[in-house]
């Protein structure tokens, strides 16, 4: 209750509260397990260098007490090192408690497969916002903003707005650069398309079922289940509309297969024409995840 009631404190109050506390907890893993015949020393300075970064940065002036902190996880594989050259993909994961609860449900995930830097071991991990640097803690810097911004809206109507423009500041600096990832169609699942798609007019009504979905529905499981679960499925109707307005919208697909198994374990307790509406939607929606909610049937 706590962690609930301070964070929609700093979002109703225009985050007015300053203070020196990390926002991210952050678990980090390099796997290494495709590299033979390399010290390994590098890959572990590295992992140690990259959560360095996350969790005793301070990527906002907002104030997080050490419970609140967003509990996310980085899963690094390197797929070929050569004379520090790290060609590599990052996958992105976090979650946020649900209230009444001991549930933790998951707000986000992506896998980003151009992700390539440089890195001796040693070498800080130095970022501002104020123009673009080593790739390295650029990518970390954007997905750190993402990560604040997706929580943020989880608690507040749009409340991650100010946090996703900060990942946009930075990918608009990249463009002048030669990295991959932060090209507009170099690839339509890349870090450019991720934040295009979360700030497109077109996506309002989604982050704010989004924000409904968590906040008002899960939040509240605790006092009506039957509530909770007609709210999320009535809100559906928005994940389609957005779909079809935009197929190819990364937010919509990576919003079903992240919460697809967990919307199935709620609304399958509901009635039939809330499972047959859920059912519905999800065929449109979701076709390659049939498997998982052929139990609404």
């Amino acid at each position: 209750m706590g962690r609930i009631k301070t964070i929609l404190a700093i979002v109703f109050l225009c985050f007015a509260t300053l203070c020196n506390a990390q926002e991210l907890k952050c678990k980090v893993t390099v796997n290494s397990d495709k590299i033979q015949g390399t010290n390994k020393s590098v890959f572990e300075a590295l992992e140690k260098a990259i959560y360095e970064f996350m969790n005793e940065r301070q990527f906002t002036e907002y104030k997080y007490d050490e419970k609140e902190r967003i509990v996310c996880s980085l899963y690094i594989i390197v797929n070929s090192y050569v004379n520090n050259y790290f060609n590599a993909e990052i996958q992105v994961s976090a979650e946020r408690p649900v209230f009444g609860s001991s549930y933790k449900t998951p707000t986000f995930a992506f896998n980003d497969k151009a992700f390539n830097f440089s890195y001796s071991e040693g070498d800080a991990l130095n970022f501002g916002m104020t123009s673009f640097g080593d790739n390295l803690p650029e990518v970390l810097a954007y997905y750190a903003y993402i990560i604040i911004g997706t929580d943020c809206d989880s608690f507040s109507r749009l409340g991650g707005t100010h946090f996703f423009n900060m990942a946009e500041q930075i990918v608009n600096q990249a463009q002048s650069t030669n990295e991959v990832g932060w090209k507009a169609f170099e690839d339509n699942h890349n870090r450019y398309a991720l934040i295009n798609n979360i700030l497109d007019d077109v996506s309002k009504p989604y982050r704010e079922y989004f924000y409904t979905y968590h906040r008002l529905a899960l939040d509240n499981m605790y006092k009506s289940a039957d509530n909770s679960r007609a709210m999320i499925v009535e809100g559906l109707e928005t994940l389609k509309t957005c779909y079809k307005a935009r197929p190819s919208m990364i937010i919509i697909n990576e919003f079903t297969s992240t919460k697809i198994d967990e919307m199935v374990n709620i609304l399958s307790q509901g009635s039939k024409d809330e499972r047959k509406k859920a059912y519905d939607i999800f065929s449109y929606i979701a076709p390659t995840e049939q498997k998982k909610y052929e139990a609404l049937k």
